[in-house]
């Protein structure tokens, strides 16, 4: 048995509901950032299985150095056009000995698959391109040494928290609208490329949502102002919740053209707009929320394994979830060492509210739920891989 440290104390901070003012940000599948990540992830996800068929193992890689630089379009109502394509750039390490194993080719191919999925523009006005070189042997090296949990290839830390305030879950809510299917099958203009932004004075509720539209969807600048109210309206009545609701607030409500309004011919500001890179976007739990502990890791991209700033993060929050079922709230910090272990951090300092306070018998079992995570720190590998949970 395996005494590890690990530090559970009352939390002392007040809740986040109670503070005057709380701030929270998503980025959706579109966004230059999040689609920077989820090419990054999916050329990870695509080179790790091609280790374990290959090598019966995930060998050293980290694929999480990616630039998306926007193209140029000519948006027009009624349909426009692109001049020149986006360029996606992703950079890494790869243990790539083998000349049957061509990497750079995997991970073109999973990269363009993942915008296939996700994006919905045609992969001609996408370029992909790759610079992939093999990693520090001192770093390769912590793939053989040991027999039992992988080696942190970082000195870094994760965090994690539960549950979710009103604030945040609202904003995940007005994601998982604009994403769904009766949204896209009622408004066929609206691009896949949105952020939210969310923020509550005491306990009022205002969003600030940047939705891109798309040119041949819509006919004219009258047309567009009627799309985007209808919308708007969508958006308050399946909310559930009183808000303030601001879409594309830089649309200038006189405007006679395109040139006045948030139009696009793909449904992507990267189309001209805006460049994205990789570690900008959400964190693991979808969300931007200056005011809780997070990393600033970019988890896409790295290594399933044994890279910590990603491992950690997911681990956090997947024990803060388990631990949040016996407590009112929960926050969890992971801090690894390089070289060591990745199921013995340096510490994992765990706090937590309850109304009965820190009991013995309560401290005991949160102790019980987080050793038993870091017991089996390799599931957290496989839900990873197996795209159970989420990573931007």
């Amino acid at each position: 048995m395996i005494d590890r440290k690990i530090v559970v104390n009352p939390m002392a901070r007040p809740r986040i509901e109670e503070e005057e003012v709380e701030m929270c940000e998503c980025k959706g599948i579109g966004h230059p950032d999040t689609i920077a990540d989820g090419v990054c992830e999916a050329a990870s996800r695509a080179v790790s299985s091609a280790y374990i068929r290959t090598y019966g193992a995930v060998l050293h890689h980290n694929l999480d150095k990616g630039l998306l630089v926007a193209g140029q379009s000519a948006p027009r109502f009624g349909g426009g056009h692109w001049i020149d394509p986006i360029k996606i750039f992703i950079c890494g390490r790869a243990t790539n000995s083998d000349p049957k194993l061509d990497i750079k080719k995997i991970v073109s191919d999973a990269a363009r698959g993942y915008l296939e999925e996700n994006i919905r523009c045609d992969l001609k006005y996408f370029e992909i391109m790759t610079e992939i070189k093999e990693g520090s042997a001192n770093l390769k090296e912590v793939f053989r040494r040991g027999d039992g949990a992988p080696l942190a290839n970082d000195t870094s830390f994760g965090c994690g928290y539960a549950p979710y305030s009103r604030l945040e879950q609202r904003v995940l809510k007005l994601s998982q609208l604009i994403q769904s299917s009766a949204f896209r099958t009622s408004f066929r203009a609206a691009g896949d490329d949105y952020k939210i932004m969310g923020h509550r004075v005491n306990g009022d509720l205002s969003f600030t949502i940047a939705l891109a539209l798309i040119d041949r969807y819509v006919e004219g600048i009258e047309r567009y102002f009627i799309i985007k109210k209808a919308i708007h309206d969508y958006l308050a009545d399946h909310l559930g919740a009183p808000a303030v609701i601001r879409i594309n607030t830089l649309d200038d409500p006189a405007a006679r053209d395109e040139r006045g309004v948030y139009l696009t011919v793909s449904g992507l500001s990267a189309e001209m707009g805006d460049d994205g890179q990789v570690g900008r976007g959400n964190r693991v739990n979808s969300l931007i929320t200056p005011g809780r502990e997070m990393s600033l890791e970019a988890a896409a991209g790295k290594n399933p394994v044994s890279h910590v700033g990603k491992i950690y993060n997911v681990l956090a929050l997947l024990m803060a979830r388990e631990i949040h079922e016996e407590v009112e709230e929960v926050s969890v910090k992971l801090l690894s060492a390089i070289g060591e272990p990745t199921d013995q951090p340096q510490v994992a300092a765990i706090e937590v509210r309850t109304s009965e306070g820190l009991s013995v018998e309560l401290k005991r079992s949160v102790t019980a739920i987080a050793d038993g995570w870091l017991e089996n720190i390799d599931q957290v590998t496989r839900l990873i891989l197996d795209e159970k949970v989420s990573l931007y």
